[in-house]
């Protein structure tokens, strides 16, 4: 077996054996630290499903020890991978409808992103990922913010002639537009990066700010608050048929599971915001707060950018960023 992955020649074998139809064990893969929300995530649907007692494992390759970030989404379309927590935009080369899932200016706030999770936009979304043959398990959304090595980013007009990374196409087009120079790269990236002098600012999540403790190189945090303009998709997606293969019981369990884990995340994502920024705060990095004039600003320049863009690009685009923007 070959494929044009990134990966060890043990994680390869991993894969290549995942599953089959008598396996009671589920390969779970992601990028971040056994610290992070999403990992505990995933820890509360495994350790739901081991006290289920189904005969059933889930078995967690975290810190991209199996896969690299952006290396998940087509094993787990094939197979080749059962479950992996994830930015769905990140498969958004594949099925561009997924950059609306993180789409700037979009998402107002926690208590909206879980309306949009169960709404008919999502409905839409999840329809796409049946025919890749993935299913969604726990939905969730985490807000972010920016963050500056020299300066304050709270503005368009802070981030003319800037290198910074921008997490998501959507984003990257608005701070284009904003002025800035983009450097793609995945979240757990940005520390290096700006260590290096290639970046001079970012925004990613509030966990990932923390998590890949970006504190120690930046200057100024704008974390999400009153006003966020950050708000990324990052479901725990399992292989549709995989699940389906499983028995009753075992399928049973994986759904308990999750049900508790969804309402664990969503309750997570809304202290993650502010919990991030005492942990700045207390590392000596200055604290900013966005305005409605200046998000407003920020959407301006989004409907110029990143929708006008993802409506040019992407089949059905205009009635689907209708759906999300239906959402109150």
């Amino acid at each position: 077996m070959s494929f044009k992955y990134t990966v060890t020649a043990a994680a390869a074998a991993l894969l290549a054996g995942t599953f089959a139809a008598n396996s009671t064990e589920l390969r779970l893969s992601h990028q971040w630290s056994t610290s992070d929300v999403r990992h505990q995530v995933a820890q509360i649907v495994a350790d739901e499903v081991a006290a289920a007692d189904v005969d059933l494992e889930i078995k967690i390759f975290p810190s991209k020890s199996l896969l690299k970030p952006r290396d998940q989404y087509k094993p787990l379309t094939r197979g080749l991978l059962d479950m992996s927590v994830l930015p769905l935009s990140y498969a958004g080369g594949q099925q561009p409808a997924y950059n609306l899932t993180l789409m700037p200016g979009l998402v107002k706030n926690h208590d909206h992103a879980a309306r949009l999770n169960e709404s008919p936009f999502m409905e839409a979304i999840e329809e796409i990922m049946a025919g890749d043959d993935v299913m969604v398990l726990v939905h969730g959304y985490l807000a972010g913010g920016f963050a500056g090595k020299g300066k304050c980013i709270t503005s368009p007009d802070d981030m003319q002639g800037l290198q910074t990374r921008a997490a998501g196409k959507a984003f990257e087009q608005m701070l284009a537009g904003a002025g800035a120079s983009i450097a793609s790269m995945a979240s757990s990236e940005i520390y290096n990066a700006m260590q290096s002098g290639v970046l001079d600012a970012a925004n990613t999540s509030s966990s990932s700010f923390v998590s890949y403790r970006i504190y120690e190189q930046v200057s100024c945090y704008t974390p999400a608050g009153d006003y966020a303009l950050w708000f990324m998709y990052q479901p725990l997606l399992v292989n549709k048929s995989t699940f389906e293969g499983l028995n009753e019981a075992q399928q049973n369990a994986l759904l308990a599971g999750a049900a508790k884990a969804e309402a664990y995340y969503l309750e997570e994502a809304k202290k993650q915001d502010a919990a991030s920024a005492e942990v700045f705060r207390e590392n000596g990095v200055e604290i900013a707060a966005m305005t409605q004039a200046e998000f407003d600003a920020w959407r301006a320049l989004a409907q110029e950018t990143s929708y006008k863009a993802f409506v040019e690009s992407t089949p059905n685009g205009q009635q689907l960023l209708d759906l999300a923007l239906s959402v109150d």
